[in-house]
């Protein structure tokens, strides 16, 4: 690549939620789009999984790769071109990061992470297991609330002191009454 035409770029994927399952597929098919792009990744993360702010193809929630890249200012046309047509991707943006220092873009790698991710989502007796252990807590955590709402429920001898307090409201002084005018009195 000519220096002189090259550019650094951060680009946003969106995927649907689906992807969160096989997310090493997510990962390949933005791997391909920038290698027909011939780019060369700087960094590449997952960057959210969330609620998205308005459904797009039906999809309530989506999961978001954050890449950054250098490739040739030429070839970026084919490779938004290539995202558009995409059916697996919902929406992308690509925008120059030219300005952007490098430590941030060392920082914002995180393959390492996304590989213990996927990892840790192929395996099925960690999934298992997780799910157990997630439903005990949740089992736990059901029969405490109800464990501290018996021991902090209030004492019949404070119920007449709640009974009490709008009755003080009712003894306060008035506002006194704005004087009056004689057109009032006549």
């Amino acid at each position: 690549m000519n220096e002189q035409t090259t550019s650094i770029y951060e680009g946003l994927f969106l995927f649907p939620q689906s992807a969160s399952a096989n997310m090493q597929q997510a990962v390949d098919h933005v791997n391909n789009l920038l290698e027909r792009a011939e780019a060369t990744v700087l960094a590449f993360s997952k960057w959210d999984e969330r609620r998205l702010a308005y459904d797009i193809q039906g999809n309530k929630r989506g999961v978001f790769f954050l890449v950054y890249f250098e490739t040739d200012r030429d070839r970026l046309s084919s490779l938004e071109r290539d995202c558009n047509l995409s059916e697996q991707l919902l929406r992308s943006m690509i925008t120059r990061a030219d300005h952007v220092p490098t430590e941030l873009i060392e920082g914002s790698e995180g393959r390492a992470q996304l590989e213990d991710e996927i990892r840790m989502r192929a395996e099925p007796e960690h999934s298992e297991h997780g799910r157990s252990v997630i439903e005990r807590a949740g089992t736990a955590d059901a029969a405490a609330p109800e464990a501290t709402a018996t021991a902090e429920a209030p004492e019949p001898e404070a119920a007449p002191a709640a009974e009490e307090a709008p009755a003080a409201e009712a003894e306060a002084p008035e506002a006194p009454e704005a004087p009056r005018t004689d057109a009032e009195d006549a």
